[in-house]
């Protein structure tokens, strides 16, 4: 049929069954093409007097729409999520295309020089926090008596101290997801380093503790950030061994502290003071030495580039390249090849939302509302990363991983509590078995030029006696008469009066003070120039012992390190984890079988030996499993774990100190081959590209 109408429309069928009509490229009916067309005036025109009422759609008072407007409402629909779709299958192949893309430029960058730079330069900043993991036990048995601290508060700062560092891991592991490795890493340091050295001068208890809290808070952060940052500097095959070398930093923090405390410490004379109320004593010197690795790091990481990884998560195609292009050539000249040149020009950047949602915010408002704003949205950021954690593919693992590092924290930090209060304990066992009892002696006019040590007097009168320049160590003095006597430069530890009756009596220039004097009458006793706090005899009460025992301990760790080092690659991070757990859980074990002070260090040097391979391999594990956008998230979220388990830990194996050792070594027992058993569930990563 030669009809002009069906001539001139193309009738074409859409995706949903749905027809179109066109007449020559227009969409809707089509016109006759003889009518001229009709200007806006004479359309007017034509349809003055037309009653409007018959020409609307009946259905417009009901509220129902056109059904054009239903079909127009549909294809704009059906439009949007083609480009939904097409916008999201892009962004996946870029995700997919990046990884491989990334390993493949670092296996191009080689590993050389600037790989070693950065090893040694985030090596620094963990010995700072294992450094800061041995500080407060070192000082405490000289800073209690320097502030006297009581029983409750000691226990108090060590608390406070693990609380700090626990929501540091939380805070700055999420924050350098968002903010970038370095400038986290550069806050946490500078935190660290400032608050430390407030604590040197610190003269009061309160503001000590407020000051450690504060350090804990900056140092606490640095293991998360540290391993993700050095983990994107690596290639696949690199990875396990060369994180592996890097966890041996902890353990020359530990050699580190141990060995200044030794020296330093104990030498009560190495200070200085102003008046009575400023004074400096060694252990403060102590504190402020072990602000070197902390600063060394510092000065190193300002000169250290961004992450090239986390820079692409972020859409800084720009300054990605150009650190890439500063690993690779470093890394060929050091190998005499400087004419290789840098060939990659183009590298996958996905950007997302939130990236664009901050630049478009950040353009409006005042200075402060920007800062807000974004700060805010960083936040909201953050806890998107960590609500992101409990995906579906990232749940199983994530808890398993939960469990691992409980256990091997619990296990860990509980045995490193008891193992030096044991070794104490054993000791004040074997001082007390020697304590000599004197009964109802009577002294008079007899000059003590000599050091009392491990006495207990009962009933006793000293007349007319002088007591001078002398050290009082462990006595007791029960129900005793003191009359016309002289004290004179006389230094105490562990010594007190109780229920004694003193007269006529002066006490010039001695650290006998009121807290020694328990229920005792006076009549006529002078105290002149006594010396404030609780100054003792500190060469005399830091036993070398307990800085041979912690010296002892790291040094241990050094075979195990060089062991994981060299196998991590080689037999894989799961067997590395459960068969390390598993053997010091053997080791654990045997600690019922220990019966002198000698055992316990040795069982201990063994333990610590075995037990850092299972430490390697689970944070080698931890980088590796998740991705890059939640890298520090994660480890942040496993590191607070580990510092809460690290507290539980401390209470419940300190609670059994002198009562029973069976009971705190079944809890590390069952501990050790609970989460070793689990890590075998874990997924192997030698051979995964980060994601």
């Amino acid at each position: 049929m030669d009809d002009p109408y069906h001539n001139n429309v193309n009738q074409q069928m859409t995706e949903g069954g749905e027809y179109t009509y066109t007449q020559d490229g227009r969409d809707g009916y089509p016109y006759q093409t003889d009518y001229p067309p009709q200007d806006e005036d004479a359309a007017s025109d034509a349809t003055e007097g037309a009653d409007e009422d018959n020409q609307m759609y009946e259905g417009e008072y009901q509220g129902i729409p056109h059904p054009d407007e239903i079909k127009e409402a549909r294809r704009a629909a059906r439009m949007e999520a083609r480009r939904k779709a097409r916008l999201a299958a892009q962004q996946e192949e870029e995700e997919e295309n990046l990884p491989e893309q990334y390993e493949t430029i670092m296996e191009d960058c080689g590993h050389g020089r600037f790989q070693w730079m950065l090893f040694f330069v985030l090596g620094m900043a963990l010995m700072a926090d294992g450094v800061d993991g041995f500080v407060v036990g070192f000082v405490l048995p000289s800073a209690e008596k320097d502030m006297c601290i009581s029983n409750a508060d000691k226990g108090l700062l060590g608390l406070l101290v693990y609380v700090a560092m626990l929501v540091g891991a939380l805070v700055w592991g999420g924050l350098c997801d968002k903010m970038g490795r370095r400038k986290c890493l550069i806050y946490v340091l500078s935190i660290d380093l400032v608050f430390s050295f407030l604590s040197c001068f610190a003269q009061g208890y309160g503001f000590f503790l407020f000051f450690r809290f504060c350090s804990g808070f900056g140092i606490g952060g640095s293991i998360p950030i540290v391993y993700t940052y050095f983990t994107e500097f690596l290639q696949m095959d690199k990875r396990g061994e060369h994180l592996s070398w890097l966890c041996m930093f902890w353990m020359l923090g530990g050699l580190y502290a141990s060995f200044t405390a030794w020296g330093i410490i104990p030498h009560y004379g190495w200070g200085f003071a102003i008046g009575t109320e400023f004074q400096i004593h060694s252990w403060r010197l102590f504190i402020f030495v072990c602000l070197f690795p902390a600063l060394a790091a510092l000065i190193g990481v300002v000169f250290m580039p961004e992450s090239p990884r986390f820079l692409l998560e972020n859409a800084r195609h720009d300054e990605a390249w150009m650190v890439l292009r500063r690993v690779h050539d470093t890394n060929w000249k050091a190998k005499g090849e400087p004419e290789r040149v840098f060939t990659v020009t183009n590298i996958q950047t996905p950007k997302t939302q939130e990236d664009e949602f901050i630049e478009i915010q950040s353009e409006t408002g005042t200075a402060f509302q920007r800062w807000t704003i974004r700060h805010v949205t960083m936040l909201q950021q953050v806890m998107a990363n960590v609500m992101s954690l409990s995906a579906p593919e990232l749940r199983l693992q994530g808890l398993l991983l939960v469990i691992v590092w409980f256990c091997l924290a619990f296990s860990y930090h509980g045995l490193g509590v008891w193992f030096p209060d044991m070794i104490k304990y054993m000791q004040y066992e074997e001082y007390e078995s020697k304590v000599r009892v004197f009964h109802r002696e009577r002294v008079e006019h007899f000059h003590f030029n000599f050091s009392l040590v491990n006495q207990i007097h009962k009933e006793g009168e000293y007349i007319h006696d002088k007591f001078a320049n002398i050290e009082i160590k462990s006595v007791k003095f029960e129900d005793s008469l003191f009359e016309n006597c002289y004290f004179e430069d006389v230094r105490s530890t562990n010594t007190f009066f109780e229920n004694c009756t003193i007269k006529n009596t002066v006490f010039y220039n001695t650290d006998l003070w009121h807290e020694k004097f328990k229920d005792c009458r006076m009549e006529n006793t002078t105290f002149l120039h006594p010396k404030k706090g609780c100054h003792l005899n500190f060469k005399e009460e830091n036993d070398i012992v307990i800085y041979m025992v912690s010296f002892l301990g790291s040094l241990a760790v050094l075979p195990g390190n060089i062991i994981s080092a060299l196998f991590m690659d080689k037999i894989g991070r799961i067997r590395i984890i459960g068969g390390s757990m598993l053997v010091s859980s053997a080791c654990t074990f045997l600690l019922l079988l220990s019966f002198s002070q000698g055992a316990v260090i040795c069982w201990q040097c063994l333990f610590y030996g075995v037990s850092v391979a299972a430490w390697n391999g689970l944070e080698v594990i931890s980088v590796e499993l998740y991705p890059s956008s939640k890298r520090g998230t994660a480890f942040g979220i496993l590191n607070g774990i580990c510092k809460f388990a690290a507290i539980i830990a401390s209470f419940i194996f300190a609670a059994f100190i002198g009562i029973t050792k069976i009971i705190p070594i079944l809890l590390a027992f069952a501990a050790l081959v609970c989460g070793g058993l689990v890590a075998l569930k874990l997924p192997e990563t030698r051979e995964k590209i980060l994601s």
